[in-house]
Formats: structure tokens, C-alpha cells, sequence
């Protein structure tokens, strides 16, 4: 694969943000963020939207950063260190989902803005533990989805978010134009869970062409913050220059080379790894 470039000792490196929560078992969340856009040369700039309390096992609580302190957080990175791409991860809640799309839309971040936004909806673990109140998802059908360059949900919050249980090609093509009507301007919806062949393939829909991404299947247990990392990998892509389809087939690649990359962590799932990069 090609791999984005990394800046020269001394000199300024692509900057990106990441709008998440973290995760205190370091294996996705900001933490997977933040090594993603190291690896990928790109300085990463965080604002806090929750703190979790988990590990390889699972998710046992979280607290909330208050919303104006996560939109200023933004305010903060934005105006002082500036960013070429954005991303979003956990909210939590409606107040904090309302806060950073107030903050990113007077900022110009996302969907009509010069600043282009990663939607990761996160709404549950892979463990299935809440990581979204259920009273939020409206907020992510009608503020967040709307303002998303991309919007990069697993099939478990496709099926949350449109309705749509993916179980095919067919689905897939009905959920990523589901997406599309709520205002995202690119949908991509992921085949890594639709475990029906050797080959997994996502789907990419701007509301006129699907476009596929098709590459091994993984086998491993070890695929804690793929979708993290995917959506990461494709900020920093965007980050680059690169153009919506060349970077989702860059995140496509680097997600593939993480899981192959994976670890043994703990009792349960490993962490997907960028690591593999040094050794590249």
C-alpha cells in the first residue's frame, strides 16, 4: 500500500482532531486515534466528549465531559493550531452531540464547510455496552449524519440509525442511501461483521455511484477499534488531500494491515495495531 507521508524532523507535521471518548484499556477511543494519526505523520489534536471505564473484557461506566467545555476544546485547537480534517467518535448525549455541531459548524468543519468531517456513530462497544444514550440517536439521524463528509457506522448502528438490518449487497445499498438522505454527503457502510464470505467489502455511496472496497477477511478475535482506526485513517487521508474515495480505499488498506497486526491484550479482545508501520 502507499502510505501517507511522514513530515521531516523539525518541520510542522498535517494536523487532524479527534472529537471522542477515551478508552482507559488504551485499544480504541482516542487512544486508537491518536496512534493511527502518528503512524499515518499527521499531529493529532483531541477533545475530550467522555471518559470510559473499560478494558479488553468490556465497558463498565462512563462519565461525561460537560458540552461546552468538549465545544471548547474544538474552539481552542481550531483557533490556535488549525486543522486540515476532523473526526467524531463517542458523544454520549444529545448535549454533547448538539455542542460539537454548533462548535464545528461555526468553525467551517464538515459538510459545506472547507474543514471535512469523519462521522464514526458510535452508539456500543463491540461488546454491546452503551456508549450512546438511547435518547441520542435522533441527534445522530438529524445534527450529526447531516454534517458529515463521511459517515463510517458499523452494521450494528446502521441497523440503529436507519432501521436497516444489512444482511447483503442489497441492504447494504439500501442502508448507505438511507445515510445519504439524512444529509451525509459520502455513507460508507462497512463489511467487516457481515462475515458471509472470505472477502470483506464496503460500500461507498455519494447519492449517485456505489463504489466497493473489497480486501481480505482477517481471522482474528483481536479487531478491538477497527472501526476507530478506520475512521481515523480516513481523517488523515482527508487530511493529506487525499479525495474521499482514494481515502477511504487508504483506510480500507490500513484498517487490513492493523488487524493483521493485532495483538493479544488482556482477558478478551485485542487491540487492532498501526505499530506494523515501524516495521514497515
Amino acid at each position: 500500500m502507499n502510505l501517507l507521508p511522514l513530515a521531516p524532523p523539525g518541520t510542522t507535521p498535517v494536523r487532524a482532531l479527534t472529537i471522542a471518548g477515551t478508552d482507559s484499556g488504551g485499544g480504541a477511543g482516542i487512544q486508537a486515534d491518536s496512534r493511527t494519526m502518528a503512524m499515518c505523520g499527521v499531529h493529532a489534536c483531541v477533545a475530550v466528549a467522555a471518559v470510559t471505564v473499560q478494558n479488553t473484557v468490556g465497558v463498565t461506566g462512563f462519565h461525561e465531559i460537560p458540552p461546552e467545555t468538549v465545544a471548547d476544546q474544538v474552539r481552542s485547537v481550531v483557533g490556535d493550531i488549525g486543522v486540515a480534517a476532523a473526526k467524531t467518535g463517542m458523544l454520549a448525549s444529545t448535549a454533547i452531540i448538539d455542542a460539537v455541531v454548533d462548535v464545528c459548524t461555526e468553525l467551517g468543519i464538515g459538510r459545506g464547510g472547507a474543514i471535512p468531517l469523519v462521522v464514526d456513530p458510535v452508539c456500543a462497544s463491540m461488546h454491546g455496552d452503551p456508549l450512546l444514550h438511547e435518547e441520542a440517536l435522533d441527534a445522530v439521524r438529524t445534527r450529526l449524519v447531516p454534517l458529515a463528509t463521511i459517515v463510517t457506522p458499523n452494521l450494528d448502528e446502521v441497523r440503529l440509525i436507519t432501521g436497516i438490518e444489512v444482511v447483503d449487497d442489497a441492504s447494504a445499498r439500501r442502508a448507505a442511501g438511507a445515510l445519504h438522505d439524512m444529509g451525509a454527503q459520502w455513507a460508507i457502510v462497512k463489511g467487516g461483521h457481515l462475515r458471509t464470505s472470505e472477502r470483506s467489502t464496503d460500500l461507498l455511496f455519494d447519492g449517485e455511484r456505489f463504489l466497493e472496497f473489497d480486501t481480505p477477511r482477517i481471522p482474528t478475535g483481536n479487531d478491538h477499534g477497527g472501526g476507530d482506526t478506520l475512521a481515523a485513517a480516513l481523517a488523515c487521508a482527508l487530511a493529506h488531500g487525499y479525495s474521499v474515495p482514494d481515502a477511504v480505499e487508504f483506510a480500507k488498506e490500513w484498517v487490513t494491515r492493523c488487524l493483521e497486526a493485532a495483538y493479544d491484550l488482556g482477558a478478551g479482545h485485542g487491540p487492532v495495531s498501526p505499530l506494523w508501520r515501524l516495521q514497515a
